[in-house]
């Protein structure tokens, strides 16, 4: 069984997510396939617009598939994931990029590289079922496939909270924070696909469109501003216990699970993402940590607790949530010289 769809019905280019056994992680070879289909979608006259899917009601996709990269990680293998991220990046600047609409319908989860594949598009649909997160931090790995520009470009500190603590939005919290566009019943989802198949009339959706449910982070914008707007993940650290909260200490609480490498470097790549406003400026940079991040151990290690041993114990490299210094997080960020990420642009 294939594990991606890709076909052009009626005025549209269609992409299917089909793992769903797997909640739609996305594999090396389905970036591969999603890559090869874009430019010559975007030069066919016929094809008005793009509709992104997945099969399954428990996710659109729940990221990027980790064993494949852990096998490979664990047998000193670092080219193999850092290929994985090469191209993966690629598509995504290619998604971010392409020149027509792209509508994707996001149900259940959708993190990390399932953000990745299902929120650079035009027109991005969230329902009941919708959970969106940037989680990557409590595997030890820094927000990526362009996630940090969009978490750049959230209202206030809200990018840095959302890096940092992996917080899961519904659905009106995913259009708060500009991860979805357009909240609309899941029901009513396929009618409205055969329509955009049969008309390319994007429309459509707007039409289609109903009020979110309210954003639940909407509240605590004020203290998230007021927390996370720190230069560096220490300071966010020392304004959270500072504050004499209940969400501050559950603010930290939920950063203790995470790495502190992953979490100081994610700071730094909002802030850097924030100034460069440039999707493959973001790329670039989250490259140069991944790349890194290999050979250093905490995403190995992440990986191990969370999904292979499962004992949500993971041993990071530090030890203290604030362990990791400004100059390590510089030295992850470095250009890479030969290696470094070109995406031309």
């Amino acid at each position: 069984m294939s594990e991606i769809f890709i076909r052009k019905v009626g005025k549209t280019g269609r992409i299917t997510l089909n793992r769903p056994e797997a909640l739609n992680a996305v594999t090396h070879d389905m970036v591969l396939e999603i890559a090869a289909v874009l430019p010559e979608w975007a030069a066919d006259e016929t094809i008005a617009m793009l509709v992104i899917d997945a099969e399954g009601e428990r996710a659109f996709s729940a990221g990027g598939d980790l064993m494949g990269i852990y096998e490979a990680m664990v047998a000193g293998d670092y080219d193999a994931p850092r290929q994985f991220w090469r191209d993966e990046y690629a598509m995504n600047a290619a998604l971010f990029h392409f020149p027509k609409p792209v509508a994707t319908f996001l149900q259940g989860f959708t993190m990390g590289g399932g953000v990745g594949v299902g929120c650079h598009g035009s027109h991005r649909i969230v329902g009941e079922s919708s959970q969106i997160a940037m989680p990557e931090c409590g595997i030890g790995l820094a927000p990526d496939v362009g996630g940090t520009l969009m978490l750049a470009q959230a209202p206030g500190r809200l990018g840095e909270y959302l890096g940092t603590t992996a917080h899961r939005m519904g659905p009106g919290d995913a259009i708060l924070s500009g991860f979805a566009d357009y909240f609309i019943a899941e029901d009513a989802w396929p009618a409205l696909i055969a329509r955009l198949e049969e008309t390319g009339d994007w429309t459509l959706i707007d039409q289609a469109a109903a009020p979110a449910p309210p954003a639940k982070m909407a509240d605590d914008l004020p203290l998230i501003d007021a927390a996370f707007g720190g230069e560096t993940l220490r300071d966010i650290v020392n304004a959270l216990r500072a504050s004499d909260t209940s969400w501050a200490e559950a603010t930290l609480k939920a950063m203790s699970r995470n790495a502190p490498l992953a979490m100081a470097a994610a700071v730094e790549l909002v802030h850097r993402a924030r100034a460069g406003d440039t999707i493959e400026g973001a790329l670039t940079n989250e490259y140069r940590f991944s790349h890194r991040v290999a050979a250093q151990g905490d995403f190995q290690e992440g990986i191990r607790a969370l999904i292979v041993d499962k004992d949500k114990s993971p041993a990071w490299a530090h030890d203290r949530i604030d362990g990791a210094s400004p100059a390590e997080v510089a030295g992850m960020l470095m250009p890479l010289g030969n290696e470094e990420l070109n995406l031309g642009g």
